[in-house]
């Protein structure tokens, strides 16, 4: 619906200019001479040799009168005109231009009754019965076989249309192409039934002259019909290009093919005949009698129709604007006008100006549909996108998605240039602007050349870049081919990037250079530039410098966990310049190098638990070591045994701490696996200790009263709250904690030690 939309709006639009481009072109012929004259002309004209003497001596005429107006251009001093008088004078001319137009349509309206008259005296009884006589066994052989094939071939239009309605445009357009195929087939047999007819008739074996008038107009005029089936398939809708409805698909349909005969038959039968049975300027008056019935009925569907029309283009109900409303109300109105100016044209000018009239404008049509089947494909691949099979996204998990970030916008710059391109048809066919003209001058051809040099470019860049992406994708997807280092992973991560940086430079250099700039002082300006950035940014010079030496050290890899800065986490990304780290609560780092002074890895070859294993003083050493060697064996009989690489390393009591005694072990494991394992033994070793009584000691604390020689606490002494024998509240003791070892006493809040109470407690 949008691209008919815009077809019809830049047929019209633009296509009114076809009118005033004509108009300027000649001026009507005037009759002031007598109709016996104006034949013997015509006749002189109609010699051939006459016609060349003719044209040579106007030749001479007009090179003689250029030449002296040179002569005279050159001579004459240049002179300056101000702005006002160069307005005045264009003012003036258009001005002037617009009267005589008006004047000369005005002249040829005014010999329209003569033309008239002289049309209604080609009707001679004689020359009709003549050539009936001649065409008649041709006429009823060509349609004879056309119609007989038609019924033949309608049941296989009817299926080829049932076929379209079970699959997408594309199918569909196949299988449009093949249905007028077969049609042209038809008109081609029918043709050359006619012929062979024509040629079994004649008594000599020449095709006479309006026998061959005949089946010329008889091919022009079906494939013609052909074309506009193409486009509305009236009786197929399952094959319509355009999305109208089948009444208006069978109006538009209706309209066009009796145009289509009209025009066709009356300008390549009868005119031709009538110009050699009666006279050229009979012959005229019927071309243009025919031209102004035509155009006449156009303008006649267009008042009857056109609201129909317009509550069919611009009334959708997701889509309706006011401004939508106002501008579909209207568009009729351009369009009257165009076909207003091209009544005039064909009312005012000779006969033949119609074919040309119809010629131009439907070359536009056909660029506008052209266009808009394009547009239509371009958008619906843009709105589905690119697919490709589960085995090649398997293999490389990044192309479908890159493919669809790069194939929608090149469709999108090709619609855009499809419809520049038939602007400029359209702008070229009415004289507008002369494109044509320039592309195939040498400018024109120049920056053609340029385009297409730089457009090439970009694919092949684009589709290097697409490449190089995939294999290095493919590279680092583990399920195919080996498995890939952290060090493979690493170095190609980095590689990508240097090698987007270096196509960039390689292709924006020889773009440049393809533009007609000349980049060897831009390449030195950049070695320039470079050494300025060098002193100005050395920081980043020098993060630059510390990441390549710490990449060819083989420090850090991707995926490796690592201390720098203060931070320890997983290494996400790795460029030349800084390191990005990912830290245990999920927090994102971005480290330069120019700051790490310092890389410790976590992730080189194998990793060790350390185990420091605090039992309490009273605690046998031996059975602590035995706890710790059969948690040990336990774990290395479980599922993570598998990350462990050697045996129980015992390295005995380590220290003697404030309130336990610390036993050291080691267990070698694969780099990345020491906190798993780890935390395995830790559950493990406190269940052991658990089952087996052996105290791990924690912080607590001891409330002790002391106590004499003869091991006697001394008693609590306490005083009542009152005089009155009230009951004595219990005791509170408020105590500050402090570690279990290193304390004899314990610190009372109030600064004085606790006692005991009366009953010993």
């Amino acid at each position: 619906m949008i691209a008919l939309r815009w077809a019809l709006g830049c047929i019209f639009a633009l296509c009114f200019s076809i009118t005033t481009a004509f108009a300027q072109d000649a001026a009507p012929a005037e009759e002031n001479t007598t109709g016996a004259a104006v034949d013997t002309i015509v006749e002189l004209l109609s010699n051939p040799e006459v016609a060349t003497e003719l044209a040579q001596r106007l030749g001479g005429v007009v090179v003689e009168g250029a030449e002296d107006a040179t002569d005279s251009a050159e001579d004459a001093p240049a002179t300056t005109i101000s702005i006002g008088r160069s307005i005045a004078l264009t003012t003036s001319e258009v001005a002037m231009q617009t009267a005589e137009t008006v004047e000369r349509y005005w002249i040829g309206l005014s010999q329209l009754p003569r033309v008239f008259t002289r049309a209604a005296n080609a009707v001679d009884g004689n020359l009709l019965m003549d050539v009936l006589k001649s065409l008649g066994i041709v006429i009823v052989v060509t349609y004879g076989v056309y119609l007989s094939l038609k019924f033949l071939a309608r049941g296989l239009h009817d299926r080829i249309g049932r076929i379209a309605t079970n699959y997408g445009f594309s199918i569909t357009l196949l299988l449009l192409l093949g249905s007028l195929a077969i049609d042209a087939v038809i008109v081609a047999l029918a043709a050359a039934g006619g012929y062979a007819a024509t040629i079994y008739l004649s008594s000599d074996g020449v095709l006479d002259v309006t026998k061959s008038l005949y089946l010329n107009a008889f091919v022009v005029v079906q494939i013609s019909k052909i074309v506009a089936r193409a486009i509305l398939a009236p009786r197929v809708p399952a094959l319509r290009l355009t999305r109208l409805p089948d009444n208006a698909a069978a109006i538009l349909s209706g309209w066009l093919v009796r145009s289509i005969m009209v025009v066709g038959y009356g300008h390549l039968l009868a005119v031709p005949i009538i110009n050699r049975g009666v006279s050229i300027l009979t012959g005229n008056a019927v071309g243009t009698l025919l031209s102004i019935i035509v155009v006449l009925y156009a303008i006649f569907m267009l008042l009857r129709y056109r609201k129909r029309a317009t509550n069919y283009l611009f009334n959708e109900p997701d889509n309706r604007t006011r401004f939508r409303d106002r501008v579909g109300g209207l568009l009729w109105i351009p369009i009257l006008l165009y076909l207003l100016g091209l009544l005039a044209v064909v009312a005012t000018r000779p006969a033949g100006v119609l074919l040309p009239l119809l010629q131009t404008t439907g070359i536009i049509v056909a660029a506008a549909a052209i266009a808009s089947l394009i547009v239509r494909i371009l958008s619906d691949v843009i709105s589905s996108g690119i697919s490709l099979p589960d085995s090649a996204t398997e293999r490389f998990p990044l192309l479908e998605a890159r493919l669809n970030g790069v194939i929608p916008r090149a469709l999108m710059i090709i619609r855009l240039l499809v419809v520049a391109g038939v602007i400029a048809v359209v702008l070229d066919l009415t004289g507008i602007a002369d494109i044509s003209g320039w592309i195939t001058s040498d400018r024109g051809l120049r920056v053609l050349g340029i385009v297409a040099t730089v457009t090439i470019i970009v694919i092949f860049t684009l589709a290097i870049w697409i490449v190089f992406s995939s294999w290095v994708e493919y590279r680092l997807n583990p399920n195919f081919g080996s498995v890939p280092t952290a060090r493979e992973r690493t170095l190609l991560s980095l590689l990508r990037n240097a090698f987007a940086i270096a196509l960039l430079a390689i292709t924006a250099m020889i773009v440049l250079s393809e533009l007609g700039l000349n980049i060897g002082p831009l390449i030195a300006s950049a070695g320039v530039l470079g050494l300025a950035i060098g002193f100005g940014a050395q920081k980043m010079v020098q993060d630059v410098i510390t990441g390549v030496f710490i990449q060819f050290e083989n420090a850090i890899n991707v995926g490796d966990v690592i201390s720098v800065g203060g931070i320890t986490g997983a290494v996400e990304k790795l460029t030349v310049r800084s390191v990005s780290i990912r830290d245990l609560h999920g927090v994102f780092h971005i480290i330069p190098f120019s700051s790490v002074d310092l890389v410790s890895n976590y992730m080189r070859e194998f990793s060790y638990f350390v185990c420091d294993m605090g039992v309490a003083y009273r605690e046998d050493i031996s059975e602590g070591k035995q706890a710790m060697f059969d948690a040990f064996d336990e774990l290395k009989a479980s599922e993570a045994g598998m990350n462990i690489l050697g045996e129980f390393e015992w390295f005995g009591l380590n220290t003697f701490g404030d309130s336990a005694i610390v036993l050291r072990a080691r267990i070698k494991t694969l780099p990345g696996q020491q906190w798993g394992i780890g935390r395995a033994y830790n559950e493990i070793i406190k269940r052991l200790f658990d089952e087996r009584g052996i105290e791990i000691p924690f912080p607590h604390q001891t409330i002790y009263f002391g106590e004499d020689k003869n091991g006697n606490a001394p008693p609590l002494h306490l005083r009542s709250a009152s005089e009155d024998e009230a009951p004595l509240p219990e005791p509170t003791l408020v105590v500050e904690e402090v570690p279990a070892a290193g304390d004899d006493e314990d610190r009372v809040t109030d600064g004085k030690k606790a006692m005991p109470s009366p009953d010993g407690d």
